[in-house]
């Protein structure tokens, strides 16, 4: 039986998607482009062991319940139908570490699920292409199928593909840190919320401008040209979500300190945007030029414990060491 390691970046999406078109096939209910993040990574280690009786999940170190445990096990059980046997009867040890807090914002799942699905895959002798690595990713998170291609990726539909390769553009993303306590509903559970808001249907509406808005700006390197369209895209998600039945709350003060001071840095000259993730963190997007110095204004507004700057990062990728 195989054993494969992967490696993966979450990514922050420029335009999110909030709500499913399908549940079942996890199709989001618009389109979404996002950046893969090279300062924080996932590593996971797939063997699948003939005889073992159930499948492990160890995530940081600590063995996976409840919700997180049946996700990894339902996407291991996509994997083992595609490689039908033997690997359809083998049970999985899969390992698998961050080097950043999961659950608070900063898309862990994504990369979660792109690193399991190539090393699930490859250690059952499956050779799958890009395009259906991100489609198989796509069921075990919907943001995961961003994190298989490399630098900046468009999701519409089934998968996503690579609009601009990492060195097309050296923006940076400041990640002001303000938790990292695991929020109490995760992103599954809200999606499932996001219909129940009066905003629902008017931010779905506003989004192929932004999105048109957001494209043109990459494609340019302009950020001036896409920033003002990524705030509005994340201040609309989280309209909706403080809308939803029941609402969903999940700025901390510190991330209302921090959207206040990035808008008076912007007022006084200084080119940054802002973006959220379903969680109270805060990116802070800039140019390579002036990283540095967002970094050093972040640190000092009260709340943030830590600030990671990371420029584009690589796609989902193997590597031939492993966790055990």
């Amino acid at each position: 039986m195989g054993k494969a390691t992967a490696v993966a970046n979450p990514n922050i999406a420029f335009v999110k998607h909030w709500g499913k078109a399908d549940e079942a096939l996890n199709l989001p209910a618009n389109p979404s482009l996002s950046m893969n993040l090279a300062a924080l990574t996932t590593v996971t280690t797939v063997e699948f062991r003939p005889g073992q009786a159930s499948d492990v999940i160890v995530i940081d170190g600590q063995p996976a319940t409840g919700q997180a445990l049946d996700r990894a096990v339902g996407h291991l059980d996509r994997v083992r139908a595609l490689a039908g046997t033997p690997f359809g009867r083998a049970r999985a040890m899969v390992a698998s570490r961050n080097d950043f807090p999961a659950a608070t914002g900063l898309a862990s799942s994504s990369s979660a699920f792109a690193a399991l699905t190539l090393a699930a895959t490859q250690a059952a002798g499956l050779s799958l292409d890009e395009a259906g690595l991100s489609r198989l990713a796509r069921l075990g998170s919907g943001s995961a199928c961003r994190s298989v291609p490399a630098g900046f990726a468009f999701w519409e539909l089934e998968e996503a593909h690579q609009v601009a390769p990492p060195e097309h553009w050296d923006v940076r993303d400041a990640i002001a840190i303000v938790t990292t306590q695991a929020k109490a509903v995760g992103s599954q559970d809200g999606h499932a919320l996001a219909q129940t808001s009066p905003l629902y249907t008017a931010r779905l509406a506003a989004v192929p401008e932004w999105l048109a808005a957001v494209r043109d700006g990459l494609a340019r390197r302009d950020l001036a040209a896409m920033g003002p369209a990524i705030e509005a895209d994340a201040l609309a998600m989280h309209g909706v979500m403080m809308t939803s039945q029941p609402s969903l709350l999940y700025w901390l003060p510190a991330t209302v300190a921090v959207l206040q001071a990035v808008r008076a840095w912007r007022a006084g000259g200084l080119e940054v945007y802002f973006t959220i993730d379903a969680g109270p963190n805060v990116h802070c997007l800039c140019r390579a030029a002036d990283a540095g110095e967002v970094e050093k204004r972040l640190k000092a507004v009260p709340g943030v414990q830590e600030v990671v700057v990371s420029g584009p990062g690589a796609g989902v990728r193997a590597v031939d060491w492993h966790l055990f």
